[in-house]
C-alpha cells in the first residue's frame, strides 16, 4: 500500500488504516491519501458500508450525531419504501479517509464540520 507524502502516522490512523484494510480492503498499487474516498474510491456501498460504520462506531466510540448513510453510500438492493425516504438525496458525497480521521480524533460524526460545509446554507 503506498501512502500519500505527510500522511498521519499516529495511532488512531494505524486503528483506522487497519480496519479498512479488514473491512474494505486497500488497493495495493494506488497512492491513499486523506481524500481517498471510501465510497467512490475504494467502492464500498450497502452492507459493508453499514458494516464498517458498525464497526467505527464500536472500536472508536464514535457519535454519529447527524450521520447520514445515504448522503453517502447506496443501499443494498432495491427497496421501494428506502428509495422513498431517500428521496433527494441521489447524489452522493464522497466519504474520505481524512473525514474518518476527524471523527475518530473528535469522537463524533458532525457532518457540516466534516465536510467543511455549511448544511442550512
Amino acid at each position: 500500500m503506498n501512502l500519500a507524502p505527510h500522511f498521519p502516522d499516529d495511532h488512531f490512523m494505524q486503528q483506522l488504516m487497519q480496519l479498512l484494510h479488514e473491512e474494505i480492503g486497500l488497493p495495493e498499487r494506488n497512492t491513499i491519501s486523506l481524500a481517498t474516498s471510501i465510497n467512490f474510491d475504494l467502492g464500498c456501498n450497502g452492507a459493508d458500508a453499514q458494516h464498517l460504520i458498525e464497526s467505527l462506531e464500536e472500536q472508536f466510540a464514535i457519535d454519529f450525531i447527524d450521520y447520514d448513510a445515504y448522503r453517502y453510500f447506496q443501499p443494498e438492493g432495491f427497496d421501494v419504501f428506502l428509495k422513498r425516504r431517500a428521496k433527494g438525496r441521489g447524489d452522493k458525497v464522497p466519504l474520505t479517509i481524512g473525514m474518518l480521521y476527524k471523527a475518530i480524533k473528535a469522537q463524533r460524526w458532525d457532518t457540516s464540520e466534516l465536510e467543511g460545509i455549511e448544511l442550512n446554507a
